[in-house]
């Protein structure tokens, strides 16, 4: 009954429009002086939270990836795309999967993915006569990507909740997000084969090709420099936000040279107030974990799972069903803020690689990102085409469909998730 009312108390508050951070906050609030008569440990309990040297990965992202959007760094990265696979045969969405995938490792981001690349493909498309549904899907479905492939936002947050090591997250999101931009690409190909009306511009000739990718390089570079060193074991996780933003300074002012004080002004501010708000939802996720556990709450749960006799593969099913009917009604940050305290104990318990699930989790969310009534990727195609919402929603089905194969196959084949951390030298 307990855990009934918390949980219908939060999702009360959050369908009101009460900010995340908020919501769990006030929850927290209620339940300790509840139950405990006093708030006085929440000042300590934050304060841990927000004390760790590893959160400066988050202003870091979010500035390199400020930079290289307003230094237009991103535009060349559709151009190139299109210039080497636009001629074959469903190329243009094979392209356009291409360019989200690599502006998702530079942004983290899959609404800014979505909204950037889609403003540059979909006029393409539809100017080759791509069916317009089909355009729409792609890049919906394309956009998500920023949640799986690092640097990711919601996974530095999954990373800070669990204590799961970022380094190892962002490693193992790298062979599992490539092999969703394959799936999408052979859909994308094969669909257009069996499909008279799909057309493909001409092949450009390789001085085109190799002028397109020397022009977009710098913006392809990007990834493996921040990556690489994770791997190689150069630098930390907090290092390599802090290379990647001298990267993404040094290729907008020495290379592009079109960065200026007032960009770099915009760039900073929006870097605050994106950065400020993730703390604030730490905060109210700190409060709120911190009241659950007075509660004995995530106890609760384990001591339910073992005496349902749950492995951990049933365990593991039934946690990925609830997440993805969650997913249609609040957004990722939600998600991994409210179930992660709660579970994390019975994972423990039940010997569930917590960087593993942090994968599954992620494709979970990707797919929250495209399934209505609140998926965040179709309103946002919506806002940019001015689609009917249907039409929208439509294209991304297939989509829904090859991810929950892909969210299938990670489950069967966790070495596709932890083999590239493990070989790195992070340790479970």
């Amino acid at each position: 009954m307990t855990i009934f009312l918390i949980f219908a108390g939060l999702i009360l508050l959050l369908l009101t429009g009460m900010p995340i951070f908020a919501a769990l906050g006030l929850t927290a609030t209620v339940i300790l002086i509840l139950f405990e008569g006093k708030i006085s440990p929440v000042a300590d309990t934050v304060y841990a939270h927000l004390d760790k040297p590893i959160l400066m990965t988050i202003p870091l992202f979010v500035f390199m990836a400020q930079i290289m959007i307003k230094a237009k760094v991103i535009d060349d990265l559709y151009d190139m795309a299109h210039t080497v696979v636009g001629h074959i045969r469903g190329g243009l969405g094979v392209a356009t999967v291409m360019s989200c995938t690599i502006f998702a490792a530079i942004s983290g981001s899959s609404v800014a993915t979505a909204l950037s690349i889609g403003s540059s493909a979909i006029p393409q498309m539809k100017r080759f006569g791509f069916p317009e549904r089909d355009a729409l899907g792609v890049i919906a479905a394309g956009g998500t990507l920023g949640i799986l492939i690092p640097p990711s936002g919601p996974m530095i947050l999954y990373a800070i909740v669990s204590e799961v090591s970022i380094g190892a997250l962002f490693l193992a999101g790298i062979i599992p997000g490539v092999l969703l931009a394959l799936i999408f690409s052979a859909y994308c190909v094969i669909g257009a084969t069996r499909n008279p009306e799909f057309k493909s511009p001409d092949w450009a000739g390789w001085p085109k090709i190799v002028s397109a990718v020397r022009k977009s390089i710098w913006a392809v570079m990007a990834p493996p420099v921040v990556m690489g060193g994770i791997y190689l074991g150069i630098f930390t996780a907090s290092e390599a936000a802090a290379i990647g933003s001298l990267y993404a300074l040094f290729v907008a002012v020495v290379i592009y040279r079109n960065l200026g004080i007032r960009d770099l002004w915009d760039c900073t501010y929006q870097t605050m107030r994106t950065s400020m708000m993730v703390f604030m939802i730490i905060a109210g996720a700190a409060m709120f974990g911190h009241a659950i556990t007075i509660i004995r709450l995530p106890n609760g749960v384990a001591e339910a799972v073992a005496a349902m006799g749950l492995g951990p593969l049933e365990f593991i099913l039934m946690v990925m069903a609830m997440i993805f009917v969650m997913g249609m009604f609040f957004e990722s940050i939600a998600i991994i803020l409210i179930t992660t305290p709660i579970l994390l104990p019975t994972m423990v318990a039940l010997d569930v690689d917590l960087v593993w699930y942090g994968v599954l989790l992620m494709i979970n969310l990707e797919l929250a990102m495209i399934t209505p009534p609140v998926g965040m990727n179709l309103f946002v195609i919506k806002g940019i085409t001015n689609a009917p919402l249907s039409d929208v929603v439509r294209g991304a089905a297939p989509y829904v469909v090859l991810m929950v194969f892909g969210l299938a196959l990670m489950i069967l084949v966790p070495g596709l998730a932890t083999w590239l951390p493990y070989s790195a030298g992070f340790g479970r």
